[in-house]
């Protein structure tokens, strides 16, 4: 490791003291990465969160998910959570985001949505929330038992909410949100350090 550094955390931490380094078991490479205004100033909304998306742990249950996440900045990790939220729906909807790892996120998805003002998101997955008792574990063998409760029809009861989803992307560009509220932040974002990266 070249020892580099989050910036916009407090306290700035060392990529050694971040934990999840042990990424070589998994097929990752040391990889470098620079979040700066330039990077923030274009059209990626997906680079800014490279740094979180690398390290956060959301494999491992909370603990880990916590730990994994104590070095970046709340902004990174409400957009990163967004960013699992949108890709996990998009590929297979609600039941595929709940009944997955990713499911730890809502919460921090949810509050992203909410201090981004953008309403009709959070609705969308408030209304998912309630589907699995308003507050859906953290857990994912007792969230996949939540699911289980819903019956065998359970990828159904998400339906209505996934095709609300699918409309509200279609009309509301969640890209140009992120990467206004990352500018909006860009001090939370700034980052030159390595991560252990699979691409």
């Amino acid at each position: 490791m070249n020892g580099g550094r989050i910036c916009g955390c407090s306290p700035k931490r060392t990529m050694a003291e971040i934990p999840n380094l042990d990424g070589l078991k998994l097929g990752l490479q040391p990889r470098h990465i620079r979040i700066d205004r330039s990077v923030l100033d274009g059209d990626d909304a997906f680079h800014p969160i490279e740094p979180v998306w690398w390290t956060a742990n959301i494999y491992d249950g909370e603990t880990e998910y916590e730990r994994s996440l104590a070095g970046f900045s709340r902004p990174q990790r409400l957009a990163f959570a967004i960013h699992w939220y949108r890709a996990e729906v998009s590929n297979g909807g609600h039941a595929q985001f709940y009944s997955n790892s990713t499911g730890i996120v809502w919460r921090d998805a949810l509050a992203g949505f909410e201090e981004m003002r953008l309403s009709d998101y959070a609705a969308v997955l408030r209304d998912s929330a309630r589907l699995l008792g308003g507050d859906p574990p953290l857990d994912r063998v007792k969230r996949e038992e939540v699911l289980d409760g819903l019956g065998p029809e359970s990828d159904d009861s998400f339906d209505d909410l996934d095709t609300r989803y699918y409309d509200l992307e279609g009309r509301q560009d969640l890209d140009k949100a992120l990467l206004v509220y990352m500018r909006k932040h860009s001090k939370d974002f700034e980052f030159d350090g390595t991560v252990m990266a699979g691409f």
